[in-house]
C-alpha cells in the first residue's frame, strides 16, 4: 500500500525503494494510523514525514514540468528562427494531402475493428470502418489547418507533454490535442495559434518544409505572360494577404484601358513621364515601356522591399535597363543592360505620397489596395497641366453601397443601394477627385469612367488654374432620389432653400404615397462621364496594338457617350473632324506639330487658353444626359420593349 501511494504521488526511485522496505518490515503508515486511532493517539511525526515527502515529490514534479516546458518553447523558437538548420525527416502521420490518405493509413475494414491512427486506445476504442470514417472526417479532417496542399490534422497521440493536474495527493497527466507544424515540426494546441504560427513562417519567407515527403518548391517564382510581357509572380500571387507582389489576372481589362489612355497621351506630346505608384510586380509599367518605347519615361514605385526586388527581376526578364532609387534623394544606381530594348525603367522604393510630392509627372496611375482617396492630394500637387490621372478603386463594398458608413467616412458621401449603383459609385469617386484637384487650384475633365464587377476606373485630365477649378467644383451637387420609383434628379444650383424639394422630382410619388418618399444623396459629380473624342482615339490605339479584349468595351462606351446604337457605330481615324479641341481641352495633333511646340508643364499662350475656355463653355449643352435607366423596369406592363442595340 505504501509503495502504491508513493508511486501515485510522483516520488523518486529512492523514496519508492524506502517505502517498499518499510512495507516489508510491517511499518505500514495506514496500519499505524488505524492503531493510533483506536487507542485515541495520533503519531504526529509520521504524519509530518508523510506530508513532507508529498511536498518534496510535488516540487520535483513542478521542476520537471518547468524544465520540459522551457525545452519545448526553446525548441519551437529555435525551429522558427532557423528552419534550414534542421535535417529533413519523415513527416508526421497527421499531415496528409487528402482524407483518403488518412483513411488508408487507418486501414478501414468493415469486417474487423480498427483503431484510430491519431488517437490513443484509451481515448477512442477500435471500431468498424463506417464509424471510424466519420470519426476521421469530423474530428480530425474538418478542423485541420491547410498549407500548400497539405492538411495538418489535429492529433491526440502522446506527442506533446501536457501540464499535469493535481487532485489531492495524486497527479494525473493527460495528453492534449495538438497540431504538428509542417515547416518546423513544432506542436501547437489551438487551431488559431497554429494559423498564426504558419503565417509568421510565411511572412519570414519560410515556406519550405523540412519533411522528406513534403513537396519541394518547384521554383521561387512562377512566370506569367500578358500582352507580350513576361512577369514573375510568387506562388500566392492572387491573394494580397499572402504575398507582397500582388498580381490579379482579372484586372487585365483594367490594365488595357489604362494603356490605351497613356498611348493617346503619348501621341499628343513626347516624351512623357509616367508613374505607376503601386507597382507590385511591375506588370503595368513594363507594358508601357515595352510597347510605347521612347515615347514614355516609366517610373515604377513601391514601398515594399520585396516588391522592388521583384520589379527589378521582371525588368531583367524583359531585357530592360533598370535605374534604382531606394531613398527620397536623387541617388540613382544603374543595374543591368538592355539587349533588345534601349529604354530605361526607373524603380523607386518610396511611399506613393512622397514620390508624388517630390516629382512632377504627365501621367499618374493609382491602384492601391482599397480606396485611393489618401493619395489624391499628392497626385494633384505636381501633376503637369493637361496631364492625365487614372485611379482604380477596388473598395467596391463601400462604393456599391454595401457598407454605407465606410463610403461616408472615405468619400464624405451619403449613398444608398439603387438600380444605378455603379454609376453612383463612379460619380462618388469623381466628386472626391474634383475636391482634391480644386484644393490644388486645378480643374478636371472626365475622359472615362468604368464601373465593373471588381473595380471602378476613372481617367481624368487635369486643367491647371483657378477658373477650371471653380467650374469643376460647381458640378458637384446633391441628388434627390425617390425610394418608390427610383426616379432621380440633381438639385438646382444655388444656395436658396426650397420650400418643397419634392417638386423637383418628375414623379408624383410624394403626393400619392404617405410619408417621406425621397432621400438626398451626395455630394456627387453631376457632369459628363465620357469624352467621345478621347474614347475614339483610345479605340484607335487598341486596334493599333492588337488589344482585342478591350475593343468591345470601348465600342459600348462610345455608343453610350454619343447616345447612339452599335448599328450606327463607325470606326474612323481619330484625327478627322477637327478634333484638336475636346470639351475645352486644347489637343495637339500630328498635323499641328510643325506649327507649335508645347513644353510639358508650361502654360499655353493667351490665345490658345481663350479658345479652350470658349469651347468649354459652348460644350456644356452637348453633354450626354446623366444616369442610366433600365427600360425593362420602367416599361409598361404587357408591352414588348424593343432591343436598345438595334
Amino acid at each position: 500500500m505504501a509503495a502504491e501511494d508513493a508511486a501515485e504521488a510522483g516520488l523518486s526511485a529512492e523514496r519508492l525503494q524506502e517505502a517498499e522496505e518499510e512495507a516489508e518490515n510491517g511499518g505500514s503508515p495506514a496500519g499505524g494510523g488505524e492503531a493510533a486511532a483506536l487507542n485515541g493517539e495520533v503519531d504526529c511525526k509520521k504524519v509530518e514525514s508523510k506530508n513532507l515527502s508529498v511536498k518534496v515529490g510535488e516540487s520535483e514534479v513542478e521542476t520537471e514540468e518547468e524544465r520540459i516546458e522551457h525545452e519545448s518553447i526553446r525548441e519551437s523558437d529555435s525551429n522558427i528562427l532557423d528552419v534550414s538548420s534542421d535535417y529533413p525527416r519523415e513527416k508526421h502521420l497527421s499531415i496528409q494531402r487528402q482524407l483518403g490518405d488518412l483513411e488508408r493509413l487507418a486501414d478501414l475494414n468493415e469486417a474487423e475493428k480498427k483503431p484510430c491512427p491519431l488517437c490513443p486506445e484509451e481515448k477512442f476504442k477500435a471500431c468498424y470502418g463506417h464509424k471510424l470514417h466519420r470519426h476521421l472526417q469530423n474530428l480530425h479532417w474538418k478542423i485541420s489547418v491547410e498549407f500548400e496542399g497539405y492538411r495538418m490534422c489535429i492529433c491526440h497521440l502522446p506527442c506533446r507533454i501536457a501540464k499535469p493536474n493535481f487532485v489531492a495527493d495524486q497527479m494525473f497527466s493527460k495528453t492534449g490535442a495538438h497540431y504538428h507544424c509542417i515547416i518546423c515540426s513544432a506542436t501547437i494546441t489551438r487551431r488559431t495559434d497554429m494559423i498564426g504560427h504558419i503565417n509568421r513562417h510565411v511572412n519570414k519567407g519560410e515556406t519550405e518544409s523540412r519533411f522528406i515527403t513534403a513537396p519541394a518548391p518547384k521554383s521561387s517564382c512562377e512566370v506569367l505572360k500578358e500582352a507580350d510581357t513576361d512577369v514573375q509572380v510568387l506562388p500566392n500571387y492572387s491573394t494580397p494577404q499572402k504575398t507582397d507582389s500582388y498580381f490579379n489576372p482579372k484586372m487585365k481589362l483594367n490594365r488595357q484601358l489604362i494603356f490605351c489612355a497613356l498611348a493617346v497621351l503619348a501621341e499628343e506630346r513626347k516624351p512623357i513621364e509616367c508613374l505607376d505608384a503601386f507597382g507590385a510586380t511591375g506588370i503595368m509599367g513594363l507594358q508601357w515601356a515595352k510597347h510605347l518605347r521612347s515615347s514614355v519615361k516609366v517610373t515604377i514605385n513601391d514601398c515594399n522591399e520585396n516588391s522592388v526586388t521583384m520589379i527589378q527581376e521582371n525588368c531583367h526578364l524583359n531585357k530592360m535597363k533598370v535605374k534604382v532609387n531606394t531613398k527620397e534623394e536623387d541617388n540613382y544606381e544603374a543595374i543591368g543592360d538592355g539587349e533588345e530594348n534601349s529604354n530605361t525603367i526607373e524603380v523607386t522604393k518610396m511611399d506613393a505620397n512622397v514620390i508624388m510630392h517630390l516629382r512632377s509627372f504627365d501621367f499618374i496611375h493609382l491602384d492601391p489596395f482599397g480606396t485611393s482617396v489618401n493619395y489624391l492630394d499628392s497626385a494633384f500637387r505636381n501633376v503637369r497641366n493637361l496631364g492625365i490621372v487614372s485611379l482604380t478603386s477596388t473598395d467596391i463594398s463601400s462604393l456599391y453601397a454595401k457598407a454605407q458608413h465606410v463610403a461616408l467616412r472615405h468619400y464624405g458621401c451619403n449613398i444608398v443601394r439603387t438600380e444605378y449603383y455603379k454609376e453612383l459609385a463612379a460619380r462618388t469617386v469623381i466628386a472626391a477627385v474634383t475636391r482634391a484637384a480644386a484644393r490644388c487650384n486645378k480643374g478636371i475633365e472626365v475622359l472615362l469612367a468604368v464601373a465593373l464587377e471588381h473595380f471602378v476606373l476613372v481617367v481624368i485630365r487635369v486643367l491647371r488654374g483657378p477658373s477650371p477649378a471653380d467650374d469643376s467644383a460647381k458640378k458637384i451637387r446633391y441628388l434627390i432620389h425617390c425610394q418608390w420609383c427610383e426616379e432621380r434628379i440633381f438639385q438646382k444650383e444655388g444656395n436658396m432653400v426650397e420650400e418643397n424639394p419634392y417638386q423637383q422630382l418628375p414623379c408624383d410619388c410624394h403626393g400619392s404615397m404617405p410619408g417621406r418618399t425621397a432621400v438626398v444623396l451626395g455630394p456627387l459629380w453631376s457632369g459628363a462621364l465620357f469624352n467621345t473624342g478621347f474614347l475614339r482615339r483610345m479605340l484607335f490605339e487598341a486596334v493599333q496594338y492588337g488589344l482585342d479584349e478591350v475593343q468591345p468595351l470601348l465600342k459600348t462606351v462610345i455608343c453610350e457617350a454619343e447616345c447612339t446604337t452599335s448599328k450606327n457605330f463607325s470606326t474612323h481615324s481619330p484625327f478627322d473632324e477637327n478634333k484638336q479641341e475636346e470639351c475645352g481641352v486644347y489637343i495637339k495633333t500630328p498635323d499641328m506639330l510643325a506649327e507649335s511646340d508645347v513644353v510639358p508643364g508650361k502654360r499655353k499662350n493667351n490665345e490658345v487658353m481663350r479658345n479652350a475656355t470658349k469651347r468649354q463653355k459652348t460644350d456644356n449643352s452637348a453633354e450626354h444626359p446623366a444616369f442610366y435607366y433600365n427600360i425593362h423596369r420602367h416599361s409598361i406592363k404587357g408591352m414588348n420593349m424593343p432591343n436598345p442595340l438595334h
